[in-house]
């Protein structure tokens, strides 16, 4: 029965919560003018347990959330099917203009991507460095994903 198996796959939403938290890799997905998707992979962090990630003012996705705030999210891992895991969250992408809430998050996607021990948020890091992402974060905005639904799978439970 499809609809068993599906309930032995599906993560409690305390799993779904450290499975996130384990991550940093998402694969988001916009609606062009078209209406066609745009996918993109961002590296993002948790804020208040929700995704977030910063990017340009002017990316496509930005410009995109703008007309149409329809977002999806996916993290995912696994090679085997008997390993595949993963979260696909629907909803809307907010896109926040604030600097310390933009901060928050850059500071914590900036250090993992410049290989540098990465920081909880909120956590202290070297002013020198926290200098230098805050000058490549001023032309960006947050992104924050707001689920309506989520949906989970972890083929280990069977």
């Amino acid at each position: 029965m499809a609809g068993s198996k599906r309930d032995k796959i599906k993560m409690s939403p305390d799993e779904v919560a450290a499975y996130l938290a384990d991550n940093f890799k998402v694969q988001v997905a916009t609606l062009g003018k078209d209406g066609g998707p745009h996918l993109v992979t961002m590296f993002y962090a948790l804020l208040d347990g929700k995704i977030a990630f910063t990017t340009y003012k002017s990316s496509q996705k930005v410009l995109n959330l703008r007309r149409d705030p329809t977002m999806t999210c996916l993290v995912e891992d696994g090679v085997e099917y008997a390993e595949l895991r993963g979260v696909a969250l629907y909803g809307r992408g907010l896109v926040i203009e604030d600097p310390a809430e933009r901060s928050k998050v850059g500071l914590v996607v900036g250090s993992r991507m410049a290989g540098l021990p990465v920081p909880k948020i909120g956590e202290p890091i070297d002013p020198v460095v926290a200098e230098g992402i805050e000058q490549a974060l001023a032309k960006r905005v947050l992104i924050v994903m707001e689920p309506d639904r989520v949906v989970s799978w972890d083929h280990r439970k069977v």
